[in-house]
């Protein structure tokens, strides 16, 4: 008796343990997976910066190219830093050089988001060091980060009352040589791990048959360009026209020298500067 009431109370609980097995296992399959939030998007390239040798020059440049200047930052009545509008959400920020800052040439790349906070918080959640989201001198949202090889790394959000968006619809000649900006070249040494860090880190995607460009994150069709070391200092803007004979002919009224370079036209600003026009496709 004793043997079989020892028999009676391991199958008791052989039927426990099978039964709160079941129910664990039931629970498990049946509560939804949390899905991964997906990275927000990029709503495109808002500047890309350079510093120049001579300001004057270099803004009476890019005014034949048919781009105003749409406002400054000064201080004790000295411009430095000088807003090149090329539409409402892009711009080349000009510097001029310093005693301090002498070296003319590429400065940084800026992202625009549409929800920088969120952007922040995703890069911090997968162990990117963003600086905290504040409000920059003209009265937008930033953050900035260091990317590959030290290269600094800008994001903005437009905010209402800003420079930028006070400026809506201003500063639009019909003159510009082209009305987007749709790629900047990022000079690397190491390009294999600069692309490794863009694509893994930063979430933009490859290109088939254009290894070194990459798409951003969003559908703005904007993208950019892991260069070589050869580029140096200079940057090298793609911009984008509606019509390339058209950009030619006022290149050519304003006695500017063009070279064609495939479906491109390729000008030099005074510092070296490469800009690329391309038509529209």
């Amino acid at each position: 008796m004793h043997q079989q009431h020892q028999v009676s109370q391991r199958i008791t609980r052989a039927i426990a343990q099978s039964a709160a097995a079941f129910c664990l296992t039931f629970f498990v399959l049946s509560t939804p997976l949390k899905a991964q939030s997906p990275t927000p998007p990029l709503a495109g390239i808002a500047h890309v910066a350079i510093r120049v040798h001579d300001l004057a020059v270099a803004r009476d440049f890019y005014a034949k190219l048919g781009f105003q200047e749409a406002f400054n930052l000064a201080k004790d009545g000295v411009v430095y830093e000088s807003f090149i509008k090329i539409n409402d959400h892009q711009f080349i920020e000009l510097y001029p050089v310093t005693a301090k800052d002498s070296k003319a040439g590429f400065l940084h790349l800026c992202f625009e988001g549409d929800d920088l906070n969120a952007i922040h918080d995703d890069y911090a959640s997968r162990g990117l060091n963003p600086t905290p989201v504040r409000k920059a001198g003209a009265g937008n949202l930033l953050f900035t980060m260091v990317g590959p090889e030290q290269q600094n790394i800008e994001y903005t959000q437009y905010l209402p009352g800003s420079l930028h968006s006070n400026d809506r619809g201003k500063h639009l000649g019909e003159d510009r040589i082209a009305d987007r900006m749709v790629s900047v070249s990022l000079a690397m040494q190491d390009t294999t791990a600069a692309r490794d860090f863009y694509i893994k880190q930063l979430i933009f995607k490859p290109i088939a048959g254009e290894p070194m460009f990459l798409y951003m994150p969003g559908d703005s069709g904007q993208k950019v360009e892991i260069a070589t070391a050869t580029l140096g200092a200079r940057a090298r803007i793609i911009l984008d026209a509606e019509s390339l004979s058209k950009a030619d002919h006022l290149l050519q009224k304003e006695r500017i020298t063009s070279t064609k370079v495939k479906d491109a036209l390729s000008v030099t600003d005074p510092d070296g500067n490469i800009i690329l026009i391309e038509a529209r496709r």
